[in-house]
């Protein structure tokens, strides 16, 4: 039976909340790790202790998109582009939610350092959050746009952060080689780029998920690394 005017107000209504709460989110996410990342700059465990205390408020906030976006398939009749968007939404809401585990894996890193000194200024590290948020605002930008070629470019951009996390690699195993009592130190901040190469693969995959409401296409759309 086709969906009636109100029917169809109504679903429209029930994915704009979805959309809504992905933002909300993506922007407390995106808050997490310039915080994980800050705290591990200035040795602020209280800051760290602050994202690890936000990671239920997080879990909530991805069970509110899975209960409404269950509730909405159940209920509204969806088309098949309104299912595309809702289950995208679901997705990309369980990846939100594993990257801000990521930055409360950098916060934990914090608290084992604590006000121990660094080994070395942090420049790639930092510049590897900024990139990394800057990729999850542009996608959760294209997400709203429904914007597949913004996507693909906000995708591109994992290669920027490798290269990040390689360079963050030599300089460590450099200072490692030449003094073994900064290996366990430098280890950590190792993690600590692994975590945000990891969020911005995260972000690659959410950038494949506005591509698949977009386009209806799944692929992997990540630059392959020579």
């Amino acid at each position: 039976m086709a969906s009636t005017p109100r029917t169809r107000s109504a679903l429209d209504q029930d994915i704009e909340a979805i959309r809504d709460d992905i933002l909300r989110m993506g922007s407390f996410v995106s808050e997490q790790i310039a915080t994980a990342v800050r705290s591990l700059k200035t040795r602020d465990t209280g800051l760290a202790h602050q994202v690890n205390s936000a990671d239920q408020q997080v879990n909530e906030m991805r069970y509110k998109v899975e209960r409404a976006s269950v509730r909405t398939i159940a209920t509204q009749q969806p088309t098949a582009k309104d299912l595309r968007i809702i289950i995208a939404s679901m997705h990309i809401a369980s990846e939100l939610e594993r990257i801000a585990d990521h930055a409360a894996g950098i916060a934990s890193i914090t608290i084992r350092i604590g006000d121990e000194p660094l080994v070395k200024p942090l420049i790639d590290i930092p510049r590897m959050q900024e990139v990394a948020c800057e990729m999850l605002h542009g996608a959760l930008d294209a997400f709203v746009k429904k914007d597949a070629e913004a996507a693909k470019l906000i995708a591109q951009r994992d290669e920027e952060v490798d290269e990040l996390y390689n360079q963050v690699l030599r300089e460590l195993l450099a200072y490692m080689m030449q003094d073994a009592r900064v290996i366990p130190q430098s280890t950590y901040l190792v993690w600590t780029a692994h975590n945000l190469e990891r969020i911005a693969d995260r972000v690659t995959n959410i950038c494949e998920r506005v591509i698949f409401i977009a386009t209806a296409e799944l692929g992997d759309y990540k630059p392959e690394k020579e």
